[in-house]
């Protein structure tokens, strides 16, 4: 069914075909793991992975913004016809896809994107209770790793806030066309049990991308830019020698969990609230 040669592979949309047919319906499967919901795919491609979803008993849309692919599924995947989104998924409004109805967000996802697409996942938490796909396996442990890990940083903090995250099997580059030059990894992230984070998510975010953009450093030192910032924002004096003077200043961004991001959060929003 699958002819390669049907849809050239373009760099810069990130495109690496999968052509393994058992590796995509085994990522395809990782959707069941949260059943009665329907399914947008991302990057559908040559709908190596749409062939398995559309099997499903549930209703499947795919977005796909490359014009090639879109002739490919329209032709190839007729039952389709009205299921094919053409557009950017970093721009759509997510609520409009299936009339504010939850779903599960799956894909191969393209690889120049895929940190950008967790991102907008999180914008629109309250909407997709679970995520699978493809990416990197360096992104993938990215965010499945621990405090304390080389790996653990921005994006492992801001998705295990809201999600917990499943590293499930990784994939070889020789299953792919192009075969890209990393190994890749199938992830499913679940919703997890926080519904509030008890503080100002924005700050939150804004602290946790601050502290890992030196995160070599002591939180004394890559803390105070973002100090001054909110003292001028708000008009305070820009004094914190107590705050930073803390013990718990000497720590480096990877060895702080989640909670203790949520609780820095919570003394900085203290401070500046004066």
């Amino acid at each position: 069914m699958m002819n390669c040669s049907s849809v050239r592979p373009k760099k810069f949309l990130g495109q690496h075909f999968l052509t393994d047919l058992g590796i995509a319906s085994a990522i395809a499967d990782t959707v069941d793991a949260c059943p009665d919901l329907p399914v947008l795919e991302v990057g559908p491609g040559m709908g190596v992975m749409t062939q398995f979803l559309v099997r499903k008993p549930r209703q499947v849309k795919v977005v796909e913004i490359d014009d090639e692919s879109v002739t490919y599924l329209r032709r190839t995947y007729p039952e389709l016809e009205d299921s094919i989104i053409e557009d950017d998924f970093l721009k759509m409004h997510l609520e409009r896809t299936f009339a504010g109805q939850p779903f599960v967000l799956t894909g191969n996802y393209p690889y120049n994107i895929s940190s950008q697409i967790f991102f907008k996942m999180l914008d629109y938490k309250e909407l997709i209770p679970c995520c699978t796909g493809m990416i990197q396996k360096e992104v993938a442990e990215r965010m499945a790793a621990s405090p304390g890990s080389k790996t653990y940083g921005i994006l492992s903090v801001l998705v295990q806030a809201w999600y917990d995250v499943e590293y499930l099997f990784t994939v070889e580059p020789g299953v792919f066309n192009p075969p890209p030059k990393v190994k890749s990894a199938v992830v499913r992230l679940t919703r997890n049990a926080t519904t509030d984070l008890g503080c100002d998510e924005k700050l939150f975010r804004r602290l946790v991308k601050t502290t890992f953009n030196q995160r070599r450093k002591m939180l004394r030192v890559n803390i105070r830019p973002l100090l001054s910032a909110l003292a001028a924002e708000r008009g305070l004096p820009a004094d914190f020698t107590d705050l930073l003077a803390d013990p718990f200043m000497t720590k480096r961004p990877e060895q702080l969990s989640v909670q203790d991001f949520v609780d820095l959060t919570l003394r900085l929003q203290e401070r500046i609230a004066h």
